[in-house]
């Protein structure tokens, strides 16, 4: 009797056990119980994963090296690659030259982090190299093959002197210098004619040794009756020589593009 009412609480609670699986967990169960006789035979029914691609597999296989604008995406993978295109920063790339004798350089664009970090353009642009000095700035014309055609871009790299030689191991490449901007301080290229009348008319001869001082001083005539002109040529006269000097944003933009040459 204590048997027969030990074998049906048995039952009942594998009973309730195998009600309580997944529908897919009691297909297992079975599977296991009855086909394949042998514990975790149900790994031979596993989804065939070989084929899984990831986000960034996915845009691997449609990436453009240049999107034009005229360039529409037509699938969901040119898509994603897209956007991740206009995501990376175009202005200088990171080069790979680890078959530079063989001709042969990897160039890519920058993401946010490089950019930051300043790699590729306070840092040497090659993929392995932190050196940061001495940096030159390189055009280049980037021959690759894109979707079976042969294309061509022209890009700009900053490398460090040993790498600069590395690029130019085959061919000299253009080096991008950045041309310097005549000085504006020179008074005969800003003062107008109007204004270099007025110069002329200063009386030299009136200026005593002992009244010459390190600041420079511009006097000019009075004529009788023309006091409201002479006014207005003092302030003419005196803004010659703010003019002549740079401004605090001219400098400072000036500053700049040694900097981001």
């Amino acid at each position: 009797m204590a048997v027969s009412q030990s074998l049906s609480y048995n039952v009942g609670r594998m009973k309730n056990q195998f009600l309580a699986l997944s529908a897919y967990d009691r297909h297992k169960k079975l599977i296991n119980d009855y086909l394949l006789c042998r514990k975790g035979a149900s790994a031979l029914l596993k989804r065939d994963t070989s084929r899984d691609k990831r986000d960034i597999d996915i845009i691997r296989e449609n990436h453009k090296f240049l999107w034009e604008e005229t360039d529409e995406p037509r699938t969901w993978g040119e898509n994603l690659a897209k956007k991740y295109y206009d995501k990376l920063f175009k202005e200088y790339c990171i080069c790979d030259l680890r078959k530079y004798k063989e001709n042969k350089v990897a160039l890519r664009w920058r993401i946010e982090k490089e950019v930051i970090d300043g790699k590729g353009q306070f840092i040497c642009g090659d993929k392995t190299c932190i050196e940061k000095e001495s940096l030159k700035s390189w055009e280049v014309n980037f021959a690759y093959h894109e979707g079976g055609e042969k294309k061509n871009a022209l890009v700009k790299l900053r490398l460090c002197p040993a790498c600069s030689h590395k690029l130019n191991y085959h061919s000299q490449k253009r080096e991008v210098t950045r041309k310097r901007r005549k000085s504006c301080c020179n008074s005969s290229e800003v003062l107008t004619k109007k204004k270099k009348d007025e110069i002329n008319a200063i009386d030299s001869s009136s200026a005593q040794p002992s009244q010459i001082t390190s600041e420079p001083v511009v006097q000019i005539k009075i004529e009788p009756g023309t006091e409201e002109e002479s006014d207005s040529n003092i302030w003419r006269a005196s803004n010659v020589v703010s003019e002549e000097e740079k401004s605090r944003e001219e400098e400072f933009e000036e500053y700049l593009q040694d900097l981001f040459v």
